[in-house]
């Protein structure tokens, strides 16, 4: 090898190995900064790729997921009404058949067809305001509540169940009368299979809810399943970077001193001319 004081080929190799040394150590800074492996398309470009679609299939999945938590609780809300109505037909029943005794004097059949007038009132004010999220399914504003189920553009069907007091699709309790005993005996007839269908119908949007929590319970076990595979793809193991770091700051010290050393190099030159 030439010996020169134009061309010091040890502190080249030598600046060049800690040129590297940092390079290396920039890399790991950055990975336990951001805890990435894989942070952008230049570390990676083919696992960067990877993980932007399934990051994408994540945030669909995300939508599908605040979709059925409001359907669970457009449901619940219906139910939750649905509920409270079944118990004031229970309630009304109750005063029909003490309304079917012909015995009653005028007063108390006035005090029982006020009160039974007055239940039928609340359960309309229930189903008046049995909505959230501008949705009722109570109220025949709408037949069916189309659910999305999957990023791809399925959706589940949700079935509206009409309550309304005075439909006959609904309750159809709108004309009942306690008046006489005749009466009270007729709308204990009508109630009687209002009430039977009134739970049928409950029993049918609560296992629409069931439907909605399962399918949402499996939607978070999918992104779940989904974010653990991007985190395998791209995030850095700190431990093994750590131990990295140290290693590389070590180099680059060694690196330096090797340089300064081969920068001293030429100076030997000078003993060969005294």
């Amino acid at each position: 090898m030439v010996t020169s004081v134009n061309t010091n080929v040890g502190a080249m190799v030598a600046l060049q190995n800690l040129n590297a040394t940092n390079r290396d150590l920039d890399e790991v800074q950055n990975r336990i900064n951001t805890g990435l492996r894989i942070a952008g398309a230049k570390d990676d470009g083919s696992v960067y790729a990877i993980a932007q679609n399934m990051r994408g299939e994540v945030a669909g999945y995300e939508a599908v997921s605040t979709s059925l938590n409001n359907a669970v609780a457009v449901i619940d809300v219906a139910l939750a009404a649905g509920e409270a109505i079944s118990d004031l037909l229970l309630e009304m029943k109750a005063k029909a058949v003490a309304a079917t005794d012909a015995s009653l004097d005028t007063a108390s059949r006035t005090a029982l067809e006020a009160d039974f007038a007055a239940l039928r009132t609340q359960i309309k004010n229930i189903v008046d305001n049995a909505e959230f999220n501008g949705t009722n399914l109570l109220n025949a504003s709408l037949t069916t509540y189309n659910v999305l189920a999957s990023p791809g553009g399925a959706t589940i069907t949700v079935s509206a169940r009409d309550l309304r007091v005075s439909a006959s699709s609904g309750l159809n309790i709108g004309s009942l009368s306690l008046t006489t005993a005749t009466n009270a005996s007729a709308a204990l007839s009508q109630l009687n299979s209002t009430i039977q269908a009134t739970n049928q119908k409950l029993g049918l949007l609560g296992t629409s809810s069931k439907s909605m929590d399962i399918h949402e319970i499996f939607i978070s076990k999918l992104i779940d399943a989904l974010t653990s595979g991007i985190g395998n793809l791209v995030d850095a193991d700190l431990a093994k970077e750590s131990a990295r770091i140290q290693a590389l700051q070590i180099k680059q010290q060694l690196g330096t001193q090797a340089l300064s050393i081969a920068n001293q190099a030429p100076q030997a030159l000078l003993n060969l001319f005294q």
